[in-house]
C-alpha cells in the first residue's frame, strides 16, 4: 500500500474508532465494536476514494484547490434585509427578506385598484435542512429575487441562529415541535400578514408539517401552497442509508449514544474533523449528491454548509428524527397546491418517502429526479426552480407572465411522479 493509502486508511480507522471510543465510555463495548464496523462500511468507502486521489494530488495542493473553490462561486453571498425573531424559548432565529421590486409605473394602478394601501404580497418562506442553513437554498433564491417576496431563516443552532436556549440552559431534548414553533414565531416577525407559501427541505420540510399540525388556523387562513422537498412524514427509523442490513441496524442501536458522547467532547472531535476532513469530504458528497458531474464548487459549497454544523448541534437535533411523525399533519395541505419533489438516489431521505406523502396528497404535483441525491436543490437548480416557480403560479403568488430566470444548469432532466 503507498503512503498516501495509508494515511487515508488510517484517517477512516481513526474517525471509526472515535465513535467507538465515544461508545465505549458510555459503558457498551459490544455495540460499540458493532458500531464501529458498520461506520467502517461508510468510512473506507469514502477513504478509498480518497486514497486514489492521493496518489496524484498532496494535501497543500487540496487546501489550495479548496481555497480557490471557495472563492470560484457566489454560493452563499446572496444577503437580504437582516432581522431577528425570538423563539418561545428565548432563542434568536436569524432571517433574511427580499423584497419585491417594485414598478413606479404600477403605483397610480395600484392606487386605483386597492386605494391607498395595497393588499399585502405572497411571502415566501424557505426552511433549510439538517445542517445546512438558509444558504442551501442560494439557487432558488438568486432565480426569485425581485419576482417575489422571499424570507430565509436559520433553524435554532444553525447558521447565524442562536444556540437553542431550552436545549442548552434547561437540557430540553430537541424536537420537531420546537422547530414548528420556531417557524411561527419567524413568520409572525417577518411576514405577519398576507398570504404565505411554505417551502421546506428535509427537515425544513418537516418542520413546516409541525408548524400545520400546532396551527391549522394558520395554515387555512394564511397558506396559500407548500413545496416539500426530499422530506419526510414519518417511520425514517427504516433508512439504511445505503448500509447492509447488518450495518444499519447496528448504527440504529448505538448511533445516538455515540453521537451523544461525542457531542460531549466537541473540541475534541472538532479537532479530528479538522485531521479527517478529506475523509469526510468523500462521505458528504456521497450523502449529498448522485451524479458524477456536480460542479466542483457546488460540491465544496455544500461540505462547508455541513462542516460548519457543530458536532454537538449534529447530537442534538439527530434523535428528534426518531420520533418525528407528522403524517396526520399532512392533511391540512388537502385543499392547497402542494408541491412534492425528491431525488431518486437520495440515501439520506429516499424518494419512497416522498412518494408516501404524494399518496397522502393525491392532487399534488410529485416530481422525482433522476439522478439526484439528498441536496437536490444544489445539485440540480434548474429542475427545483422551475417547479418552485410554476407552484408560485398555482398558488397566485406571482402572475403567469412572470419572468424567473433559469439559475444553474445540470444534465438530468426531472420525470413526473
Amino acid at each position: 500500500m503507498s503512503e498516501s493509502s495509508a494515511e487515508a486508511a488510517a484517517e477512516a480507522a481513526t474517525a471509526a474508532a472515535s465513535a467507538v471510543a465515544a461508545a465505549g465510555a458510555a459503558g457498551n463495548w459490544r455495540r460499540a465494536g458493532l458500531a464501529g464496523a458498520a461506520i467502517g462500511v461508510v468510512a473506507a468507502g469514502a477513504a478509498a476514494g480518497v486514497a486514489i486521489e492521493r496518489l496524484t494530488v498532496g494535501r497543500g495542493i487540496r487546501r489550495k484547490a479548496q481555497l480557490a473553490l471557495d472563492s470560484a462561486g457566489p454560493y452563499g453571498s446572496l444577503r437580504g434585509m437582516p432581522g431577528t425573531a425570538t423563539a418561545d424559548d428565548g432563542t434568536e432565529l436569524y432571517y433574511e427578506i427580499d423584497e419585491v421590486e417594485q414598478d413606479a409605473t404600477l403605483t397610480p394602478r395600484r392606487r386605483r385598484l386597492f386605494g391607498r394601501k395595497a393588499p399585502a404580497p405572497v411571502t415566501v418562506v424557505f426552511s433549510h435542512g439538517y445542517c445546512l442553513s438558509q444558504d442551501s437554498w442560494h439557487f432558488q433564491r438568486a432565480a426569485l429575487r425581485g419576482v417575489v417576496r422571499t424570507v430565509h431563516w436559520d433553524q435554532r443552532s444553525h447558521g447565524r441562529s442562536g444556540r437553542g436556549v431550552a436545549q442548552t440552559k434547561d437540557n430540553v431534548p430537541l424536537d420537531i415541535e420546537q422547530l414548528g414553533r420556531d417557524l411561527k414565531a419567524v413568520i409572525d416577525a417577518a411576514a405577519p400578514e398576507g398570504p404565505l407559501v411554505l417551502v421546506g427541505h428535509s427537515m425544513g420540510g418537516m418542520t413546516v408539517m409541525a408548524l400545520a399540525d400546532q396551527y391549522p388556523d394558520l395554515v387555512r387562513e394564511r397558506v396559500v401552497g407548500v413545496a416539500l422537498v426530499g422530506t419526510s412524514s414519518g417511520n425514517l427509523g427504516e433508512v439504511n442509508f445505503g448500509l447492509p442490513v447488518a450495518g444499519v441496524n447496528a448504527v440504529r442501536r448505538i448511533l445516538p449514544g455515540v453521537l451523544k458522547a461525542l457531542g460531549q467532547r466537541a473540541e475534541l472531535v472538532e479537532r479530528g474533523r479538522r485531521a479527517t476532513a478529506d475523509l469526510f469530504t468523500g462521505i458528504i458528497k456521497r450523502y449529498s449528491f448522485a451524479s458524477k458531474d456536480v460542479d466542483p464548487a457546488v460540491a465544496r459549497f455544500a461540505e462547508r454548509l455541513i462542516e460548519g454544523t457543530p458536532i454537538d448541534v449534529v447530537a442534538e437535533f439527530y434523535p428528534a428524527f426518531a420520533d418525528h411523525d407528522k403524517t396526520e399533519a399532512l392533511a391540512y395541505f388537502a385543499e392547497l397546491p402542494v408541491l412534492v419533489l425528491a431525488g431518486v438516489k437520495d440515501l439520506v431521505t429516499p424518494s419512497e418517502h416522498s412518494e408516501a406523502i404524494a399518496d397522502l396528497l393525491p392532487d399534488a404535483e410529485l416530481v422525482l429526479v433522476p439522478d439526484a441525491g439528498h441536496l437536490v436543490m444544489l445539485e440540480h437548480p434548474e429542475v427545483v426552480t422551475d417547479r418552485l416557480a410554476d407552484l408560485l403560479t398555482r398558488a397566485g403568488a406571482v402572475p403567469a407572465g412572470a419572468t424567473v430566470s433559469g439559475y444553474g444548469s445540470t444534465s438530468s432532466t426531472a420525470q413526473p411522479g
